[in-house]
This record gives C-alpha cells, sequence and structure tokens, in this order.
C-alpha cells in the first residue's frame, strides 16, 4: 500500500509503511475527514472527444474538488457516494459517538477507506475489538464495500470467518438509487451485533470440537496440498507454509485451545494476518487486507475443511 498511499491518518502508531498522520484518540467523523486529507468532493465534468473537440454523450471525468485531478471515466449510470457520505454512512449504522481508527487515500484518491471502531467483547475469555470498514473507489471500476472484522486483541488477528445465519459484509455498485441500496445494508447487516453474536456461538461450538494431531496432519495437508504436478517452488512453497502454519499452531496465546478446531482456526487466522509470503511484492499488504476484507480464500478453505470434519 505504500507504492499507492496518498494520505491519511493512523490512531497511537503508524501503519507498516509509515506514512500518515498519527494522532493519539481516535477522532469523530468530522474530524477524522479533514485528518485523512478526504475533504473534498467528486465532481463529474463532461469528457470531450480528443480529435473533435465534442462533447462525448453520456460519459463523464470524475474529477476531485480540490485539484481537479481526475479520478476516472463513467458513464451516466454511475452514482457518486462522496467521501463525507461514507463518514455519514457508518455513523449512522454504527450510532452514538462513533470513533475512527484510521482513514485515507490510496491511487491519488480512486480509492478511499475508513476503520471505525467498536465497543470491545469477549469470545471464549479473549478480548475481541470490533471494527467497521467502509472502502469506496471514485473511479468506476469497484464497489462499495462494508465489512466488520473482529480482531483478537492479545495477537491482532482479524477472524473473518464467513459465518452462517450472520453476514459479515456487504457491497454495492455505483448504479441505480444508492440511498435506497445503502438505507438496505442497514436492515441487511447489522453487523455491529448479530455477527459478532454469532462469531461467539460458532467459537463455543469449534472449542469443543476435539482435533487429533492425526487430524491437524490431514487438515494441513489439504489446506496446502502438494502432488507430482507441482513445480520444486511450487512445493516448497507448499511446505514452507505447511511449516509457519504449525509455527502458528503452537504459539503460546493459544495453549488453551490447542487440540480443537477453535485452536486451529485462530493459528490459520494467524498465518493469513502476520506470516511474510514466500514472495513479498509492493502491494502485498493492500492486497492482504482486501483479502481479509473480502474473504481470504487461505482462511475460508481452512474454517470449511475444520466444519467438514
Amino acid at each position: 500500500m505504500s507504492a499507492e498511499f496518498e494520505s491519511g491518518f493512523f490512531v497511537r502508531q503508524p501503519a507498516w509503511h509509515g506514512l500518515g498522520t498519527v494522532v493519539q484518540e481516535a477522532p469523530t467523523s468530522e474530524d477524522a475527514l479533514h485528518l485523512a486529507g478526504l475533504d473534498w468532493d467528486v465532481v463529474p465534468h463532461p469528457v470531450k472527444d480528443a480529435e473533435t473537440g465534442l462533447i462525448i454523450p453520456n460519459t463523464f471525468s470524475n474529477t476531485r474538488s480540490s485539484d481537479n485531478k481526475s479520478l476516472g471515466i463513467v458513464t451516466d449510470r454511475y452514482k457518486i457516494v462522496q467521501n463525507v457520505d461514507a463518514f455519514r454512512f457508518t455513523d449512522e449504522i454504527l450510532g452514538g459517538d462513533v470513533r475512527y481508527e484510521t482513514a485515507g487515500s490510496l491511487k491519488g484518491g480512486k480509492t478511499i477507506w475508513l476503520l471505525a471502531r467498536l465497543p470491545e467483547t469477549e469470545i471464549l475469555g479473549d478480548k475481541f475489538e470490533q471494527y467497521l470498514c467502509f472502502a469506496n473507489s471514485h473511479d468506476g471500476t469497484g464497489r462499495v464495500r462494508v465489512c466488520c472484522t473482529p480482531t483478537r486483541v492479545v495477537c491482532a488477528n482479524t477472524l473473518a470467518a464467513a459465518l452462517q445465519g450472520a453476514k459479515r459484509s456487504w457491497s454495492m455498485t455505483h448504479a441505480g438509487n444508492i440511498e435506497y441500496k445503502m438505507d438496505e445494508a442497514h436492515e441487511t447487516l447489522e453487523l455491529a451485533g448479530k455477527y459478532i453474536s454469532r462469531l461467539a456461538v460458532e467459537a463455543e461450538k469449534m472449542a469443543l470440537a476435539k482435533v487429533s494431531e492425526s487430524d491437524f496432519n490431514t487438515f494441513i495437508c489439504n489446506l496446502f496440498p502438494i502432488n507430482e504436478k507441482m513445480s520444486d517452488r511450487q512445493k516448497n512453497n507448499a511446505q514452507t507454509n505447511r511449516s509457519n502454519l504449525i509455527r502458528c499452531y503452537g504459539a503460546d496465546d493459544l495453549a488453551n485451545f490447542v487440540g480443537t478446531q477453535w485452536g486451529v482456526l485462530n493459528a490459520v487466522s494467524d498465518f493469513v494476518c502476520h506470516t511474510q509470503p514466500t514472495r513479498m511484492t509492493e502491494t502485498y499488504r493492500e492486497n492482504n487486507w482486501g483479502k481479509i476484507m473480502e474473504g481470504h480464500p487461505v482462511f475460508d478453505t481452512a474454517y470449511d475443511l475444520l466444519k467438514a470434519m
């Protein structure tokens, strides 16, 4: 994300890329909008043909009001969701005195994000912090996305399981009746309560479900399979992933849950959130955050494998 980071703030400590403004207290939406450098509007402007100079029908350039920079070309079907509306939407979903942990702009304003912190809760004696993340794009390439991210405080691992009976995320296209869709999100998600309650119920079930050493070995082999069709590099990467997951499973903070599905799932969460990839890229952390927000494929596969035991 550092290569694409433009502006933003972070509470108490800088993000991994070391950029942005560090503040000591989580701000309200009004202050967060300014600190994040998001206090600008998206203004649609007609697009002219470069050769004829004539206006291209039903086509607009989304332009940032602060510097007239073009954010992307869209059709007249595209409905703008302003930055201030993103904060207002989150305030309304959560209610009360909402505080923001981080917010900012990527790719020159084409993508914006914000993360609001919810009240702390407990699951099986562990403290969990709940966050609501809102992400939006102004260039016509992405959707409006909202998700709930419960994070285990002791190790900062995000448990983003696709639970049955409780939605963790919601998204919409920039088309149609935007106000109606965002009202629908209030009714559909209720992210602040339902998901964390369902996660607590699921955790209790998984904490009682035993996983033997043989079961765990089979689980690892299914999660990171190795076969003869794979190249030597692919085999080595899979073996490295297996070793890293075993290391995560042996962490001190999981001692109470070793030998259970809940312990294995938390080990996978640690692996997904903190283990350095076998091939590091400049956009790794941004991509990893996107996977956590939408559903990380490794975590989703692990959860399905455990539930099938």
